[in-house]
């Protein structure tokens, strides 16, 4: 068969798969597996997944990955998310939407510790939303900046999907890491922006809670502390050369465990969760990873991912206008996919491009976690939104309805667009510190 019909028939035969709700990870490596043996032989299919398997979870720079998913877990039944509410709120809980300001402040703080996108969104809806359901907020603010703040977690060092694109590129998990401070702080201050824009055409959706005296929000300020501590600890470690990312996500492990255990508030039955929530993400993941390496060396057999950049190459457009096409097509993608398959799934095929067009891969990594946040928010898969869903079940009266949540994130992802205009005519925003590093 024409490598180029097989590689055709195989995207649409996994499409079909993806829409009989075959777990993503396998049907990638079902694909995979049968294209690669169809275009070589069955022995060489055979020998391919077994190395890419092998390779994934046997890879040093993977162990990484259930390292930093523990310090979140760890992070979080220790109380460290609550402590950075509570110092968010008093800074900003008497200015009307001010809770949900403080909200998606603890959610890029949080992301220090934590990494991925899910896990903050569920971390600060069990302490948020109740909060802001106690004062009135409507359900649209309330769940909206939670289900959107969650997204900064996938940007706000350490991230689990800067780390996976690290390792599929070969480029520094490090430059990687610190290419991802200021964007999410651009972006925080846009998500601010878009709430104050929002209770001043509609006040009633947020209103302004209880002022905190001076004495009140200089005792908070313990509570940034522990992840302030943390995030020195890795990411100045990264950024001086003291220790890889392989290293330094065991040191951030160890510095939370050493925090918990001082101040005593982690329990056994609390460290245990962590421990079962960390083998069951990290297992997940790294089945993920391994299902686009067997469907990323399948494509490459068939050229595909080459021919297409030859092709959009040859366009007679500027460079950036090609980009702007990329970016749709990531978040088109990230309507219909989770933000971490689709990452795997199609950096084989865009890669190569964006090298040829002539831009920083490091750069391109920063932008396309914020498309693909954008995706985690966005319907009909919006994982971070269902996430606040379910969580506002448990924790506020009579739950919060699904539409509710989808009308919330509109605000958050007009500001999410702006940030990645921004960073597309100043890509400054994201080189500079990489730049300083290296």
């Amino acid at each position: 068969m024409d490598p180029t019909l097989a590689g055709i028939c195989g995207i649409a035969a996994m499409l079909v798969l993806f829409m009989l709700r075959m777990p993503v990870a396998y049907a990638m490596l079902l694909v995979g597996f049968s294209g690669f043996s169809l275009l070589t032989s069955l022995n060489g299919g055979l020998n391919m997944l077994g190395r890419s398997v092998y390779s994934t979870v046997a890879s040093h720079e993977l162990s990484t990955i259930p390292l930093f998913i523990l310090m979140g877990q760890v992070a979080f039944n220790a109380g460290i998310s609550k402590r950075l509410y509570d110092t968010t709120y008093c800074f900003f809980g008497h200015i009307r939407g001010g809770l949900a300001m403080a909200t998606v402040s603890a959610c890029t703080a949080f992301g220090a510790v934590c990494g991925s996108s899910p896990a903050t969104a569920a971390t600060m809806a069990t302490v948020g939303l109740p909060e802001m359901k106690r004062y009135g907020y409507s359900d649209e603010l309330a769940a909206g900046c939670v289900a959107s703040g969650g997204g900064l977690g996938m940007i706000m060092p350490p991230s689990v999907v800067l780390l996976v694109y690290g390792v599929l590129t070969e480029q520094s998990i490090g430059a990687l890491f610190v290419a991802g401070i200021l964007p999410a702080i651009l972006l925080t201050i846009l998500f601010i922006i878009a709430i104050v824009v929002t209770c001043a055409v509609n006040p009633q959706k947020g209103s302004a809670g209880e002022k905190a005296s001076t004495a009140a929000k200089i005792r908070s300020l313990m509570g940034l502390v522990d992840t302030l501590l943390v995030f020195v600890l890795v990411i100045g470690g990264m950024f001086y050369g003291w220790f890889t990312p392989t290293e330094a996500a065991s040191v951030g492990v160890l510095g939370v465990l050493v925090l918990a255990a001082v101040k005593r508030q982690l329990s056994w039955a609390g460290f245990v969760k962590s421990l079962n929530e960390t083998l069951r993400t990290s297992c997940m993941v790294m089945l993920l990873i391994a299902g686009a390496t067997v469907f990323g060396k399948f494509l490459a057999v068939t050229r595909i991912p080459f021919d297409i950049a030859g092709w959009v190459g040859h366009f007679d457009l500027p460079a950036y206008a090609i980009m702007a096409l990329v970016v749709v097509v990531y978040f088109i993608g990230g309507c219909f996919m989770d933000s971490l398959a689709l990452v795997m799934l199609t950096i084989p095929v865009f890669f190569p491009l964006v090298l040829s067009l002539g831009f920083d891969p490091v750069w391109f990594g920063i932008i396309i976690v914020l498309v693909t946040e954008m995706g985690v928010i966005t319907p009909p898969v919006g994982i971070n939104v269902y996430v606040v869903y379910g969580i506002a079940q448990q924790v506020t009266p009579g739950g919060i309805a699904l539409e509710s949540i989808f009308k919330g994130v509109a605000p958050f992802l007009l500001a999410v667009v702006v940030g990645i205009a921004l960073m597309f005519v100043f890509p400054q925003i994201i080189t500079l510190l990489p730049s300083l590093m290296y």
